[in-house]
């Protein structure tokens, strides 16, 4: 019988995981390998694997200094324009943050602010932005006028 024919065939592929080096849990190896990496030092956050290998000192510590992000409708508000990021394209985070922001307006139905918001992104920050990012961005400022729109009670097209 041949593979593709098997109904394992599902069971013969290699799966990997989205981030192997938490599986492997922390070594000493990794510490100083990963720090030069941009991605380690873009966030300087422990990985999971090293976050459950913290001694019980050190978890109290974190737990202290530990405080949840509210969103309550002002996301954009801690963003500044112009962005600033030293890097000629935006990391991924600070659009993923411009993304939440809009997202954000928009669920709580401020669509001037939102589509203002996308406005003023673009305008001050547009070359620093991936096409990606903006296309979304885009979509939710059509989106919003859109909304605009129908509450103004003018034609959507």
């Amino acid at each position: 019988m041949d593979n593709t024919d098997s109904p394992l065939l599902l069971l013969s592929l290699n799966l990997s995981d989205s981030e192997p080096d938490e599986a492997s849990g922390p070594s000493a190896s990794t510490s100083t390998a990963d720090n030069n990496h941009p991605d380690h030092q873009q966030q300087n956050q422990p990985t999971r694997a090293e976050r459950t290998a913290l001694s019980d000192e050190d978890f109290r510590a974190l737990k202290q200094s530990y405080r949840p992000k509210l969103e309550n409708g002002n996301i954009h508000a801690t963003i500044q324009l112009p962005l600033s990021s030293a890097e000629p394209l935006l990391p991924k985070p600070e659009a993923q943050e411009l993304l939440h922001a809009v997202e954000e307006l928009y669920f709580f139905r401020r669509y001037r602010e939102a589509a203002a918001f996308v406005r003023d992104v673009l305008r001050d920050g547009e070359a620093r932005v991936d096409e990606e990012t903006k296309r979304l961005l885009r979509y939710y400022e059509g989106r919003c006028l859109a909304r605009l729109g129908e509450l103004d009670g003018q034609p959507v097209g």
